[in-house]
């Protein structure tokens, strides 16, 4: 900080206080923020500040926000289980918070923006304390007494995108001044003791259910191709904003009675569709779940992941405009989710199916959480459409649609892991989309022009590929899974079979059974998207002796009739597959 840089304090008191359960969607924010980066879950951003805003009135509008809302004043304390996960959130009545004051004077708008994008990047990296304070941290640019920009920085644990958009609405009202009315939505508080409820426990017992069906029949990744060929890596991302999309959107609303976010999802399955080589898809879309009107104007988390399983096999766009609004309502009402049993459901699900799904395709519609006085500070597109490339994102996933507005410009972000889609199909895929926008906008598109209007080569699987239990599989890619995780003392085959995959071990381990061999496969699954375990498993003796003398001219595989066979089987646990009798 700089000597006209300074950090305030201010006291809040007089609110409201509690303790209780942790809501569904607490239990899983906290779980992203002990997993992953702090700039990979808290958000940052700028909001705008009603002209002529002193310090003093932006501070005590600050300080009557966080005690309007309970979400902001929660803190998780560390559980008695060994790792310290909290059961629980404590509602403070009163304490104190820090708002840091950086000196604007004679800084120009651009300037402003520079600084207050610079500050936004470097709190964004800085991990809340889950156990203290408040979820939101500010800083104020200030001229003099005049505060120019407001940077707000949230914890997700503390407020998800549509939550943080009703605070901004609040603190734009409490600074200029305006006294609001008391809070009427439920407090986190009252969601938790709604899903603790024997309503709220067969909702979350029917979402897992939805999750368990979708997780064991869908496909186990998007694409399945010899492009990939490990993890995903650096995502390039490009920003898209067009007026004549936004028209174009809103036409084909119109003439479809779907919403245009439903619109704009179909015809980025079908583009998703036509590039995977596969007309099924399984897909994230980041969910704020607040379908339900009871939760429209909570303040707090609700963030958890809807499941959307797609069947894009249509003759044109129309009819899978209307799979996709039917999907989509399936997917959005059964995402209330316990995240400690859906973790626990997609490890059995693996271990039973053999199959690992992994998040290839993710869809983050904000476009109803940014308000549009902030849409509408930015610059007009200077072309129609506008493309800017940002820096490569790391993300585990191999393509995101992030749609940031669709009224009067649309608006997103396309991030393409480049084992999918390099720089140069990532444009023509983001062209390709507002391009299936205008000719949708007229009438039913037929999917068979997918082809000529993406220019997009389909999946290509060259090699030993076959579709078994819905997924395409790299028959290669299985066999050196096998091999990896048996490790070089095991000597193994693997072939398809009647649509099963089935292995043989030779080693001279007499510990190794189908259930520890299984065990270890399942175990090397993950960064292998093309691989799946096989479905029977036989053990054979191999003398310690033998298998020492064998030279480079007899590596291949030994003459598997001669060795005693000691044991044979799927390799599953039973004590899993009973837990789940429709999936053994």
């Amino acid at each position: 900080m700089t000597e006209n840089d300074r950090r305030i304090t201010v006291r809040f008191g007089g609110a409201s206080s509690g303790s209780g359960p942790l809501t569904l969607g607490q239990d899983n924010m906290v779980r992203c923020i002990r997993r992953d980066l702090p700039e990979q879950i808290n958000k940052e951003s700028v909001w705008p500040v009603p002209e002529g805003t002193t310090l003093a009135a932006a501070l005590d509008a600050l300080r009557t926000l966080v005690e309007r809302h309970d979400s902001l004043r929660t803190v998780f304390p560390p559980g008695p289980a060994p790792d310290g996960f909290p059961e629980r959130q404590e509602v403070r009545s009163e304490g104190e918070f820090t708002v840091a004051v950086l000196g604007a004077d004679g800084l120009g708008d651009a300037e402003l923006d520079r600084l207050a994008a610079e500050s936004g990047r470097a709190d964004v990296a800085v991990p809340f304390d889950l156990a203290d304070g408040i979820r939101l941290r500010f800083t104020l640019l200030a001229e003099a007494d005049l505060v120019r920009r407001l940077v707000v920085t949230v914890c997700h644990a503390g407020a998800d995108g549509a939550a943080t958009t009703l605070l901004l609405q609040d603190w734009i009202a409490l600074a200029a001044g305006k006294e609001l009315p008391p809070v009427t939505a439920r407090t986190p508080l009252e969601v938790a003791a709604l899903e603790q409820s024997d309503q709220g426990r067969r909702k979350t017992a029917a979402s897992l259910r939805h999750w368990e069906k979708a997780l064991a029949t869908g496909p186990q990744a998007v694409f399945a191709d010899s492009r990939i060929t490990g993890p995903p890596n650096g995502l390039a991302a490009v920003v898209l904003r067009s007026r004549t999309a936004a028209a174009d959107l809103a036409a084909a609303s119109r003439r479809t009675g779907a919403s245009p976010s439903v619109v704009l999802l179909a015809a980025f399955s079908a583009l998703v569709a036509q590039r995977a080589g596969r007309s099924e898809l399984v897909f994230a879309a980041l969910s704020a779940n607040r379908q339900r009107a009871a939760m429209a104007d909570h303040i707090g988390t609700l963030a958890q992941d809807a499941l959307l399983v797609l069947d894009t096999d249509t003759a044109d766009l129309d009819q899978l405009i209307g799979r996709t609004k039917a999907a989509s309502l399936a997917g959005y009402w059964h995402s209330t989710l316990d995240s400690e049993r859906v973790w626990q459901l997609i490890e059995d699900v693996t271990h039973l199916r053999g199959a690992r799904f992994v998040r290839h395709v993710v869809v983050n519609d904000l476009s109803l959480t940014i308000p549009e006085l902030m849409s509408d500070a930015r610059p007009a597109p200077v072309a129609d459409p506008e493309l800017t490339w940002l820096p490569d994102q790391p993300l585990a996933v191999r393509v995101m649609l992030n749609v940031l507005r669709a009224v009067d410009c649309l608006e997103f972000v396309l991030l393409a892991c480049p084992q999918v889609l390099d720089r140069a199909e990532t444009e023509r895929f983001a062209l390709a989309l507002t391009g299936l926008l205008d000719a949708a906008a007229r009438g039913p598109v037929p999917l068979s022009v997918l082809p000529a209007l993406t220019g997009l080569q389909p999946a290509d699987r060259t090699g030993d590929w076959h579709r078994i239990d819905n997924c395409w599989i790299d028959l290669d890619a299985v066999r050196s899974l096998v091999a990896d995780a048996l490790g070089a003392g095991a000597l193994t085959a693997v072939d398809v079979v009647g649509g099963r995959i089935t292995a043989r071990i030779a080693t001279a381990d007499p510990d190794v059974t189908p259930l520890t061999a299984h065990r270890a496969v399942v175990a090397a699954l993950p960064g292998r998207d093309t691989a799946m375990a096989p479905h029977h498993y036989t053990v054979h003796a191999l003398e310690a002796v033998a298998a020492a003398d064998r030279d480079e001219d007899a590596a291949g595989p030994p003459p598997w009739a001669s060795l005693a066979v000691t044991g044979t089987g799927t390799g599953r646990s039973p004590e899993i597959a009973a837990a789940h009798p429709g999936l053994a």
